[in-house]
């Protein structure tokens, strides 16, 4: 659920949310009208917008001339405020921030682990915006299903008396850190326990290796959506990140599947007018009398 920063890259531009806290974020503009909708890629817990998903996505949309956007929520990364300070409200509110501000149109949006878990919250909260959805490693109600029932009474205690526990991350020198309030708070946006009235199309991508967030958390998530063309891709070799070349492929063609879905080409480019559909099925007829 981390990842290691670049810092050979400022940030492109930040926006100011309330409270003085800026989010740093990457932008790529559309240069190609037949492109499709935008991309917008959200990050997950702990981790930053220089993970190699995210840019791996980024030189992709570039080289299809597509809108893409990556940021950091508050807290992760180069944007402002302390990490101790996020809930999934205030990280979820950060991403449709990012959706209202910086993109336009239809979008496609791509959560990684508890990123998955914002996107869901950002297209309930932007339905009319949002055009497509994909999760991988989908940490839907992480805090009730994962991180909670993996303490024991010592750190629990520890948690409610310090509001913060500390352990350590397989994912570098950083500890994984949680903290009450994100336990609290996340209570308020759990999804699994009811349907999911999400009516876009979607592709859930997860490893059936991965130590950290199960993949029967995706089934769940694909039982839930309300929407009928949900497909979930299993990699049986896969980890958490699902970050190797060949996942970033996968990652890549559930893009452009679902970038295809969102631009329908016009009917009238597609199919003759009626007289002209006459016409060629009687050329049709005539061709098919000489050949026989």
């Amino acid at each position: 659920m981390q990842s290691f920063s670049d810092d050979s890259a400022p940030p492109e531009q930040t926006l100011e949310r309330p409270g003085g806290i800026a989010l740093a974020y990457h932008r790529v503009q559309a240069d190609n009208a037949a492109s499709g909708p935008g991309v917008v890629f959200l990050t997950g817990y702990l981790s930053d917008m220089s993970g190699s998903k995210a840019l791996h996505l980024e030189g992709h949309c570039r080289d299809r001339g597509q809108a893409f956007v990556r940021f950091d929520y508050r807290g992760h990364g180069r944007s402002g405020g302390r990490f101790e300070d996020g809930t999934i409200g205030a990280w979820r509110d950060d991403a449709i921030a990012v959706l209202d501000a910086l993109t336009e149109g239809p979008q496609i949006l791509v959560g990684s682990s508890m990123g998955g878990w914002i996107a869901v919250l950002a297209a309930l909260a932007r339905p009319d915006r949002v055009a497509g959805l994909i999760t991988v490693a989908a940490a839907v109600d992480m805090t009730a299903d994962m991180i909670w029932p993996q303490l024991d009474g010592r750190d629990r205690a520890t948690l409610r008396r310090d509001g913060r526990l500390e352990r350590p991350s397989p994912y570098g020198d950083a500890p994984f850190v949680v903290t009450w309030a994100l336990m609290e708070e996340a209570e308020r946006h759990v999804l699994l326990r009811a349907p999911i009235e999400i009516a876009c199309s979607a592709r859930l991508l997860h490893g059936m290796r991965d130590p950290d967030v199960p993949w029967r958390q995706s089934v769940r998530l694909m039982e839930r959506l309300a929407a009928e063309d949900v497909r979930l891709l299993l990699i049986k070799d896969g980890g958490h990140r699902l970050s190797d070349p060949e996942h970033l492929a996968l990652l890549t063609g559930a893009v452009d599947e679902l970038s295809a879905i969102a631009t329908p080409q016009s009917a009238s480019m597609e199919q003759p007018s009626p007289a002209a559909a006459a016409e060629q099925e009687q050329d049709e007829k005539a061709g098919h009398g000489e050949d026989n």
